[in-house]
């Protein structure tokens, strides 16, 4: 059997592991710290000194699996910790999932994409600059799912400390935001509801501008590279 066989074995095993893994949390009844920030709150306030390990560890299962939403968890870290120690707990968790999903899609994707994409090689996707960018850029996006950002990043040529970088970089924002979302709620207050929406339209509005931006640049360089007849 061939070493890109195993490959093909090994990663039919970790999706089937990822899908048991899934259903187990289902089965369990866990799956409402996925969907629901009060029992979160609860068992937080419950663990005390050891809640900050239950938000790292819950938000690192929800970006390594991918159906898993990690929204409810963030809010529920900046109701129980406020905006700056909520947002530190938080980026923390999503960074270390984050880098776990990139190196599984390395360590067993990259070599078949590269197989199957041949005609395609992966280095197209952009040089490691443009590639850097777009993690950043699609980081700020909260329609953009973070968990599928993270393993596609895993199968192109992109080094991981700049996967690293631009994703606690790009995390900042959107943690700070659900932090204070979260804070919010747990207050009872609804005065900063509305800065919260407009800083949430901003994140969508500033990686569109500069991404349109960064694409008018490529277009004009690759248009002033072109011979002349």
């Amino acid at each position: 059997m061939t070493q890109f066989r195993l490959k093909h074995l090994f990663v039919l095993a970790l999706l089937a592991a990822l899908a048991v893994g899934y259903f187990a949390l289902e089965g369990s009844g866990l799956m409402v710290y996925f969907t629901d920030s009060r029992p979160i709150v609860a068992r937080i306030r419950a663990l005390g000194m050891l809640g900050p390990a239950l938000i790292v560890g819950l938000m690192v299962l929800a970006i390594v699996f991918n159906p898993l939403p990690s929204a409810p968890i963030a809010i529920a870290a900046g109701a129980v910790y406020g905006h700056t120690l909520g947002t530190i707990y938080i980026v923390i968790g999503a960074e270390i999932g984050a880098v776990i999903a990139f190196f599984i899609a390395r360590t067993v994707g990259y070599e078949i994409a590269s197989k199957h994409f041949d005609k395609f090689p992966l280095h197209r996707f952009g040089s490691q600059n443009g590639l850097t960018l777009i993690v950043f850029a699609a980081r700020l996006l909260p329609f953009m799912s973070f968990d599928l950002v993270s393993y596609a990043a895993g199968v192109t040529p992109l080094k991981a400390w700049r996967f690293a970088l631009a994703t606690l970089l790009g995390l900042v924002p959107m943690s700070f935001l659900l932090a204070h979302m979260g804070s919010e709620v747990i207050d009872g207050g609804t005065e900063g509801f509305a800065a919260t929406v407009l800083l949430l339209g901003l994140l969508v509005a500033v990686p569109l501008i500069v991404g349109r931006y960064y694409h008018g640049r490529s277009g004009n360089s690759t248009r002033a590279d072109e011979p002349n007849d």
